[in-house]
């Protein structure tokens, strides 16, 4: 097994890893941690902890309508995360940033609210084979309250969307598009912008999951012109337990409430309710106001280093990890070959070892990995199998890490 050397990686590389105290962690007191999980969840950099605890050691009050200094300070901070978030994806409007738990509440924030205003027995949602059981099963659920059904678009056998069939999906009762950016499984980066135009052809608004999108390629939401775009922090570097939904303003002014209670209201009596402006009238409870001063400096470090960087740095390791790979005697790897197409994961199956054995005789190899169905049970009936291993690339992982990682599924296989 090779052992990661640091002193050997590029300065740029060291720097970026340094502030991840986490990966310097050796496993079963023998093997340095090589962590390839990054799809599931980002390591935290220091900086991002260190705010957190600095808040609540120091600004820690309930936010908004306090009227003591910690309470406005506080509250400060939050508001400042918010804008943070605003000028990451160039949101038009702070009001256009709602604070959520995840990408998976953001999802079922709209499919609840468009459905409750917008939909009825008979209308349609667009989805896509590769989803997310969060943009499946939230669409299911309205499903079995309001009757509605969902369309779903078919991938080719190398997991792109057949964009000829998408567009023949649409009718009279298409009233809403919710689709991966890119699928967490296959790795496959979608055309939303071709996506997104053929759906306003139709006069039909687009929600875009962005949790696989958002760590390691720019976002401009008014360039993409989606109407929704959700993420989830700790998919970015960030803690968990938040994320965030950015909605138009004309859309989410004619949004419902999602949830009642404190903070979403203006005037309450038992007669009536007056609601919030934006973005409150979707934030009831008090918010993770900790977690959102950790979400606004783990997209301030992001940013300091440039997606763009990132993205060209994690397609290097992608295109390097497909290579080498393909070395490993009955290999399969699932999704796109053209790296243009293919994001930072990567799930593949050798033979027929089982993923489950794979992954935890990688495990004992430091070499952590995920396996499963990656919540993504239909996709992987498309694909005529159980599951996969699943190696996904982040800023600090390497070309090292990568040889690990084969050197380790090589051993695996001479197991078996």
């Amino acid at each position: 097994m090779q052992t990661m050397q640091i002193n050997s990686l590029p300065t740029q590389e060291k720097e970026w890893r340094s502030a991840f105290p986490i990966l310097n962690k050796v496993l079963y007191g023998k093997y340095p941690l090589v962590y390839l999980d990054n799809a599931a969840t980002t390591q935290k950099p220091r900086q991002v902890v260190e705010a957190m605890t600095e808040e609540y050691y120091n600004v820690n009050a309930n936010v908004h309508r306090g009227v003591h200094f910690l309470s406005m300070q506080a509250t400060d901070l939050h508001e400042a995360s918010r804008e943070t978030v605003r000028r990451f994806l160039n949101a038009r409007s702070a009001s256009e940033i709602v604070f959520t738990r995840g990408t998976t509440e953001s999802i079922n924030l709209v499919a609840s609210c468009f459905g409750q205003a917008f939909m009825k027995e008979g209308d349609e949602v667009i989805i896509s084979e590769m989803e997310h059981h969060s943009n499946i099963v939230s669409w299911q659920l309205l499903g079995e309250s309001r009757g509605i059904k969902l369309r779903i678009v078919p991938i080719t056998d190398d997991g792109r969307i057949k964009m000829d069939d998408y567009e023949k999906l649409f009718g009279e009762r298409t009233k809403i598009v919710s689709i991966t950016h890119v699928s967490n499984v296959l790795g496959t980066v979608n055309p939303v912008r071709d996506i997104i135009r053929i759906a306003h052809e139709h006069g039909v608004p687009v929600l875009i999951d962005g949790a696989q999108s958002t760590p390691h390629m720019p976002i401009d939401v008014q360039e993409l012109d989606c109407d929704f775009f959700a993420f989830s922090g700790h998919k970015v570097y960030g803690p968990t337990g938040i994320g965030v939904l950015y909605g138009k303003e004309e859309w989410l002014d004619r949004l419902p409430p999602y949830m009642g209670g404190g903070e979403m209201i203006k005037t309450v009596s038992f007669e009536h309710t007056t609601y919030n402006d934006l973005p409150y009238k979707f934030e009831a409870g008090t918010p993770d106001y900790v977690a959102s001063t950790g979400l606004a400096k783990a997209l301030d470090f992001v940013t300091s280093i440039g997606l763009d960087t990132i993205q060209t740095h994690e397609r290097d390791l992608t295109d390097y990890a497909m290579q080498r790979l393909m070395e490993v005697e009955d290999m399969n790897i699932f999704g796109p070959k053209d790296v243009s197409l293919h994001d930072a994961v990567i799930s593949f199956q050798v033979g027929n070892i089982h993923h489950l054995d794979m992954g935890t005789l990688l495990d004992r190899l430091g070499i952590a990995v995920r396996t499963g169905h990656h919540c993504a049970e239909p996709l992987m009936h498309r694909l005529g199998i159980e599951g996969t291993c699943r190696a996904s690339f982040a800023l600090y992982n390497t070309r090292e890490d990568v040889d690990a990682l084969v050197e380790g599924i090589k051993r695996v296989r001479q197991m078996f």
